[in-house]
């Protein structure tokens, strides 16, 4: 009896794919199956040990001049900016600059959470509300918001903290923005300068840099991944610029710590590299950094100092990482600290697809498991 080709296709779709297939040819199927089914757009890096076992560039970096993405494209890495921030303000501490214990009110005179410690900032504790409710609530659309304009909301408006210090875990960027400041007010510099000066040019990350893409209109960066986002009526790539649920991203193009710093693939992997060593911190204040919060109640927060944390699991071990979504771009960064393994995800296209089980393929492969392939719903149809 003879089968016909397409149902063995069907066959090896819904079985997750065989053994005897290669580990790259397994993340060619997951990348092709993602690029058909989730208009996947972007730049990915698999290593174990520092090594590249797979890197992939997918479409475009410019729809407009179709210009291709390569290994150097430059993305907004928005909250995995956060990583580094925190590594600013561990670089600060080592120095003798400041302390996790240092209240707020010692750097912003006046501010109204002036007794918050910047420790709570590092790690999600700290209660203070995200800012941009306030900016949507209070501010003027044709400006630039800049981290000065995020103190000046909170002190005059000093919404309500949600819940103590230290009493549990809230996500807020609003924290990674008040620590920016603080590293600008401490060294003197500004934040990007610092970063430069003491994390990007010793680990030579020379396609690392914060960039406020429409504020900074005059320096044009070769080979930089625009984001886009597929228009729901056209089901084209749209800047979000020309779409009128996306003008935040013009107003709010000045506020830092908490994004705005942008990289590439192959600088990624050499920041991943550097938390190996002592380049940058101690050992023991690297360390700290991966360490969850345990709050008075008995429970534990899976954040560190800039990084998610998950509990070990016998096959992969400590695992610890972070996503960041802005409009146009999705990232993520994955760290198997235990088996020195390394997910690195850029894309500069965004949807309204509903994906599940995306980080469990990437891991399944790197780990030498058979793939199955996520799920991807499309809402609407």
């Amino acid at each position: 009896m003879k089968i016909h080709t397409s149902f063995i296709l069907i066959l090896l779709l819904i079985t997750g794919f065989s053994h005897a297939q290669t580990r790259t040819q397994r993340f060619d199927s997951l990348f092709n199956y993602l690029k058909v089914n989730e208009d996947f757009n972007g730049n990915v890096l698999f290593a174990e040990k520092g090594k590249v076992v797979y890197k992939k560039c997918i479409g475009y970096a410019n729809f407009k001049t179709k210009a291709r993405l390569s290994e150097n494209s430059m993305f907004e890495l928005a909250s995995l900016s956060k990583q580094f921030t925190a590594m600013g303000i561990m670089i600060l501490m080592e120095r003798g600059k400041l302390s996790y214990a240092d209240t707020l009110g010692k750097f912003f005179k006046g501010f109204p959470y002036g007794n918050l410690t910047i420790r709570p900032l590092l790690n999600h504790t700290s209660g203070v509300p995200d800012y941009m409710d306030l900016f949507e609530k209070h501010w003027d659309k044709s400006k630039t918001a800049h981290n000065k304009d995020v103190i000046a909301l909170l002190s005059k408006y000093h919404p309500a903290v949600s819940f103590k210090p230290g009493e549990t875990f809230e996500y807020s960027n609003t924290g990674y923005a008040l620590l920016a400041s603080v590293i600008e007010k401490v060294s003197g510099q500004t934040y990007a300068e610092f970063l430069k000066q003491n994390i990007f040019m010793p680990l030579q990350m020379t396609r690392t840099r914060v960039y406020n893409t429409r504020r900074s209109k005059k320096e044009v960066i070769p080979n930089y991944a625009y984001g886009y986002i597929i228009d729901e009526k056209t089901k084209k790539p749209t800047l979000p610029d020309d779409m009128p649920d996306y003008q935040y991203v013009k107003y709010l193009d000045g506020i830092t710590g908490d994004g705005t710093v942008n990289s590439t693939i192959i600088d990624l992997l050499k920041w991943d590299r550097a938390l190996y060593t002592t380049k940058l911190v101690k050992a023991a204040t690297l360390a700290e950094a991966f360490e969850p919060v345990k709050f008075a109640n008995g429970g534990i927060s899976g954040y560190g100092f800039g990084w998610g944390l998950r509990p070990d699991n016998p096959e992969t071990g400590r695992e610890t990482g972070h996503n960041g979504a802005w409009a146009g771009y999705d990232t993520h960064i994955g760290r198997y600290i235990d088996r020195d393994k390394t997910i690195i995800i850029l894309r500069n296209i965004t949807n309204q697809n509903e994906v599940s089980g995306v980080y469990e393929a990437y891991t399944d492969v790197l780990f030498g498991k058979p793939l199955v392939l996520p799920k991807i719903t499309h809402p609407g149809k």
